[in-house]
C-alpha cells in the first residue's frame, strides 16, 4: 500500500509563524476555561484543526509532521480511512453497551487472543476495563492481589503507569505524586536497565545483569524489608522514562526470577504495544511470555478511548463484578480497534515500522557524531529517543537544549516530544504508517536545528 496517499502532501508547510492569530486566541480562551492541570500547550503553542496519517493542520493552516501521535495513540495515523470506514460503520448502529456482548466486542477479543504474545496466544482471557491505561494497570493490579492474597508490587525507577491511585503509586515520577501522598500503599521501586546511567555504575555485558539480580536479591534475603510480593510491573521498553531499552537477556532474567519465586509478571504495553517498537508487543523482542499485559492507547484504533488486559487463563479465579466501568463497553472503540489491527495485518504495517526505524536510528547516530550533546541514541522500531547532555563525557542532562529543539523544530513545523529522568531526551514516536520521504524531512529539520543549538 502506498502510504503516501493517507497525509497532505504539503506538509511540513508554515504559513504564519506558530501560534498564529486564530491559535492565539484558542489558546487564550483555553486557559480563561479550563483547569491550571492543562500541561502539553504550555511546551508547545499548537492548536489541532485537522489532521491526516503523519501530517496535521493547525487553526492557521500551517501543516506540521506529526512525530508524536498522541503518545502512540495513533498507531495507524490519524483518520486512518479503513478505521474510520469501521468506526462509522459501528457509530450509526450502536456505541455504548457496558459489557453485554456485540460483534465488535468479540471480534477484537478474539483477535486479541490470537495476536497475544509468547504462550498467552490461545490460552489467554480478555478483560476490557475503563477508558484509560491507569484503568488497565488498575485491573492488572486487582487481578494479581485477588489471586495470590498479597498486596505488594514491585515496580522500577523510570516507570510511567499512570494517574490513578494505584498506577500513580507504581509510577516512578516524582513531580505527580509528591503533593497527594500517601497513595495505594505497597509499592517498592528497583533500578531500571538504564545501562546509560546504570544506577550500579556497571557496564554491559561485564555486570553480569546485576541489575536483573538484583530484583532477586530481595525476594530472597528475609532482611529485605520487602513481604512477598503479588507481582512485578515493568515495561519492556520505558517511554516516558526515557525510551530506555533493557540489554539482551535483561527481560528474560526478569520473568525467570518471578517463576523461580512464584511472582507474577506484569508487562506494560500500553505505550510500546500494538505495533510500535515492530513487533505487536514490545516484549515478543526477547521472547518473553507475561502473565499479564496491559493494553491501551493504540487500540483504539485512531485515538478511541480503550483499554484492557489480556492474562494467563488460570488466573481467571475471580467473579463478576471484580473490575467494572461505565465505558468498559465503547463498541465504536472496538470496530476501529479491530480495524486498526486488520490494518496492519493486510498492509506489513510491522515490517514497515522496521525499516523506517532503522532509517531514522541510522541518521541520529551520524548526527551524534556531528555535536557533543548527544549522549546516545536509543530504540526499537518507531520507538526512539536522543539523550542530550551538556558534554558527552559528562553526561549531565541538558534540559534546556531540549526545550530550545522541541520549540524550534515545531516552529518549522515537526512536531517532537520531551521525556525522561531529567526532560532531557526528545522522543520520536510518528505514526507507523511514515513515509520515507516525511522521515528524511523530519531528520533534516531535527538535524539542522539540533546543530544551530549544540555547536559553536
Amino acid at each position: 500500500m502506498d502510504y503516501g496517499e493517507m497525509h497532505f502532501e504539503e506538509a511540513p508547510k508554515i504559513i504564519v509563524d506558530p501560534p498564529g492569530p486564530k491559535a492565539k486566541k484558542l489558546l487564550e480562551e483555553q486557559r480563561n476555561y479550563e483547569s491550571n492541570a492543562v500541561l502539553y500547550p504550555l511546551s508547545l503553542p499548537f492548536v489541532p484543526y485537522e489532521a491526516k496519517g503523519a501530517t496535521v493542520k493547525d487553526v492557521d493552516g500551517n501543516i506540521y509532521l506529526d512525530f508524536f501521535a498522541g503518545i502512540s495513540v495513533l498507531n495507524v495515523g490519524h483518520s486512518n480511512p479503513y478505521v474510520l470506514k469501521a468506526l462509522s460503520g459501528q457509530a450509526e448502529k450502536l456505541i455504548h453497551t457496558l459489557d453485554f456482548p456485540t460483534h465488535a466486542r468479540v471480534k477484537l477479543a478474539r483477535k486479541l487472543f490470537e495476536i497475544a504474545p509468547g504462550k498467552l496466544k490461545g490460552n489467554c482471557k480478555v478483560l476490557f476495563g475503563g477508558p484509560t491505561g491507569s484503568d488497565a494497570v488498575e485491573g492488572a493490579v486487582k487481578l494479581v492481589k485477588h489471586h495470590t492474597g498479597r498486596n505488594l508490587i514491585v515496580a522500577f525507577e523510570g516507570s510511567y503507569h499512570g494517574q490513578t491511585s494505584m498506577s500513580l503509586a507504581l509510577s516512578s515520577t516524582v513531580k505527580y505524586k509528591e503533593e497527594f501522598v500517601p497513595l495505594a500503599p505497597e509499592a517498592h521501586f528497583l533500578p531500571y536497565a538504564y545501562c546509560y546511567r546504570c544506577a550500579f555504575n556497571l557496564s554491559y555485558p561485564e555486570c553480569g545483569l546485576y541489575c536483573a539480580q538484583n530484583l532477586e536479591r530481595i525476594l530472597n534475603d528475609p532482611y529485605s524489608g520487602l513481604t512477598k510480593p503479588a507481582a512485578v510491573i515493568i515495561e519492556p521498553i520505558q517511554g516516558e522514562g526515557g525510551i530506555i531499552v533493557p540489554p539482551e537477556g535483561y527481560l528474560q532474567r526478569i520473568r525467570e526470577i518471578c517463576s523461580e519465586n512464584n511472582v507474577l509478571l506484569i508487562v506494560d504495553e500500553i505505550q510500546a504495544g500494538m505495533g510500535r517498537t515492530g513487533k505487536m508487543f514490545a516484549c515478543e523482542h526477547w521472547n518473553v511470555t507475561p502473565d499479564i499485559v496491559t493494553f491501551a492507547k493504540a487500540v483504539g484504533g485512531i485515538g478511541l478511548p480503550l483499554a484492557g488486559i489480556l492474562f494467563k487463563r488460570e488466573l481467571d479465579t475471580w467473579g463478576p463484578g471484580s473490575h467494572v466501568g461505565t465505558f468498559r463497553g465503547n463498541v465504536a472503540a472496538m470496530a476501529a480497534g479491530l480495524a486498526s489491527i486488520e490494518f496492519m495485518e493486510k498492509n506489513k504495517v510491522l515490517s514497515h515500522v522496521d525499516k523506517m526505524g532503522e532509517k531514522i536510528i541510522k541518521r541520529l547516530n551520524e548526527l551524534s557524531e556531528e555535536t557533543d550533546k548527544i549522549g546516545e541514541v536509543r530504540g526499537k522500531g518507531l520507538m526512539i529517543g536522543v539523550e542530550f547532555v551538556k558534554e558527552r563525557d559528562s553526561k549531565e542532562p541538558d534540559e534546556e537544549t531540549v526545550k530550545k529543539i522541541q520549540l524550534e523544530c515545531f516552529k518549522r513545523g515537526l512536531i517532537v516530544w520531551k521525556a525522561g529522568h531529567f526532560s532531557n531526551i526528545i522522543r520520536f514516536l510518528p505514526p507507523l504508517i511514515v513515509t520515507e520521504e516525511q522521515i528524511e524531512r523530519a531528520m533534516e529539520i531535527f538535524c539542522e536545528v539540533t546543530l544551530s543549538h549544540t555547536t559553536k
